[in-house]
């Protein structure tokens, strides 16, 4: 393993996960707010890194195997702890679907490295804007109680429905992109 910035950041993320779970469910009023903060800190970490892995040109397969690892772990303990907060259908769905596409884009990627094509589904523009939609929807819907009568709330909803069109597409594109590279 090597040991670098983008990699300790990575690390990092991964470290927070535990304290943002507790942090969520710690009694206070400020559970909300700490919670978001801790789930925010670790979504910059993740532009961070790779920011600086590119920057210093410490990019490593071991970076960039860890980086989406630490990305999946820390979006789906999010929504998970989310749709048990709010048990409603209205985020069980684009959940459902924004996992269920993490780990089907995951198997895409391990089958396409299998076959030596793995550089056709890597990560696109659709895919960071995505992203940066997920967290953004996680960050406020964290940071609000659980009522469907803040206009905050429904911002957090919109934005993650916004996501799940990209969640989609960019699967959609992944898949068309494997499909073509393999058939040649």
């Amino acid at each position: 393993m090597v040991v670098s910035i983008p990699n300790m950041l990575t690390w990092t993320r991964i470290i927070l996960i535990p304290l943002f779970v507790a942090s969520f469910y710690f009694p206070s009023q400020w559970a909300n707010i700490a919670s978001a903060f801790i789930f925010c800190f670790a979504g910059i970490t993740d532009w961070l890194d790779g920011f600086l892995a590119r920057k210093l040109n410490q990019v490593t397969p071991f970076g960039a195997f860890l980086d989406p690892v630490a990305d999946k772990l820390l979006v789906t303990t999010a929504l998970v702890m989310l749709v048990g907060e709010y048990a409603s259908p209205y985020l069980v769905i684009p959940s459902a679907i924004i996992i269920g596409r993490e780990i089907a884009i995951s198997a895409l990627r391990e089958w396409m490295a299998e076959v030596g094509k793995r550089k056709r589904v890597s990560v696109g523009y659709i895919g960071k804007l995505k992203t940066a939609l997920q967290m953004i929807a996680i960050v406020i819907l964290l940071s609000q109680p659980t009522n469907f009568n803040l206009p905050l709330v429904w911002l957090g909803f919109g934005l993650l429905y916004a996501a799940v069109v990209l969640t989609l597409w960019s699967m959609f594109s992944y898949i068309r992109a494997a499909v073509l590279e393999v058939a040649t």
